[in-house]
């Protein structure tokens, strides 16, 4: 490209994978271009580093708000990536070494001036579910142990617990174990590859049934609505991919009383856009990799999400 518009880099999952009625990072891809900013479209393999100069190897793109065609591939786009205005990494988990190697890559390109959304080296540190550890005085009584007596002793003292993988999102692998179940030990073993592996374990909150309400925040400053994940029947898990029906609901006293708490630390941390996952009266995950529910949130309350994301991208361009 050789006009002066904005350029945003996208590094996410295939786009011909995703689910436009419900992908956040479509919106801002939509958004980005509603402002006249070009877009580049990358994944983690066109990514590299050249004797210390992170490089891309991307494509130029349109998006279009269209379930049956929302995207269309233009000429590519070869180049130094700190040559970019901003640059969003939403690539899913897992959360592996690949994923790890690629913040790297992005740190190079920060360093040498380029806005990365969210900043690579909290991606590194805040792990959804172990990062909740920071803010203790928010979560249920939790416990991270690869033993297995202690998480036996942990059940017993709670009754009923929730127990989780570090590195999982969506609602995979997660288990709510009550005190006599009788699967506990093989429960264990799955999740902790017979003790090799970290798992957190959360007391049980029966709210969930209510809703595990995901909420959106910009700069660390919260939008007004949160995001309820209902289970569906028979599944305490409150993940849209595993069937929950999400539900927009204004925030409460206690979820602005949360925000508050975490929005401070993770803008300090240069984490532009994040989730709280907050059950009951209680925080049990913060997302900061690739948070979801911009799309339902912006039909039920008449909002655009996004636009208030790339005002605070333009804010720090500008500041």
């Amino acid at each position: 490209m050789t006009d002066n518009r904005r350029l945003l880099g996208m590094v996410m999952d295939p786009i011909e994978t995703i689910t436009p009625a419900k992908d956040s990072t479509l919106a801002m891809l939509l958004a980005a271009q509603k402002r006249g900013w070009g877009l580049i479209y990358f994944r983690q393999q066109d990514l590299s580093v050249r004797d210390g100069v992170s490089l891309g190897d991307g494509r130029q793109i349109q998006v279009f708000d269209d379930p049956a065609r929302w995207f269309e591939i233009g000429d590519p786009w070869q180049g130094q990536l700190d040559q970019l205005d901003t640059l969003f990494m939403r690539k899913d988990p897992p959360f592996d070494m690949e994923y790890i190697y690629t913040t790297y890559i992005l740190q190079l390109a920060e360093d040498r001036g380029l806005l990365v959304v969210n900043k690579p080296s909290s991606l590194r540190d805040i792990n959804e579910k172990a990062y909740t550890a920071w803010f203790s005085h928010c979560t249920p009584p939790s416990l991270i142990t690869r033993n297995f007596t202690t998480i036996k002793a942990f059940l017993k003292e709670q009754g009923k617990i929730v127990l989780k993988p570090l590195d999982g999102m969506g609602g995979k692998s997660i288990f709510v174990v009550a005190d006599d179940d009788p699967n506990t030990n093989v429960i264990l073993e799955t999740l902790t590859d017979y003790g090799l592996k970290y798992t957190l374990a959360q007391r049980y909150v029966p709210e969930i049934t209510a809703g595990d309400k995901r909420i959106l925040l910009i700069d660390g400053n919260p939008i007004d609505y949160a995001l309820a994940r209902v289970p569906g029947p028979g599944d305490p898990r409150g993940n849209l991919v595993m069937g929950a029906k999400g539900e927009g609901r204004a925030l409460t006293e206690r979820d602005r009383w949360l925000c508050a708490e975490v929005g401070p630390v993770l803008r300090a941390k240069g984490v532009l856009f994040a989730g709280l996952d907050v059950i009951g009266d209680y925080l049990t995950e913060i997302n900061v990799t690739s948070p979801t529910g911009i799309r339902e949130l912006d039909r039920q309350f008449s909002i655009d999400i996004a636009a208030m994301l790339l005002d605070a991208v333009e804010k720090r361009l500008s500041g």
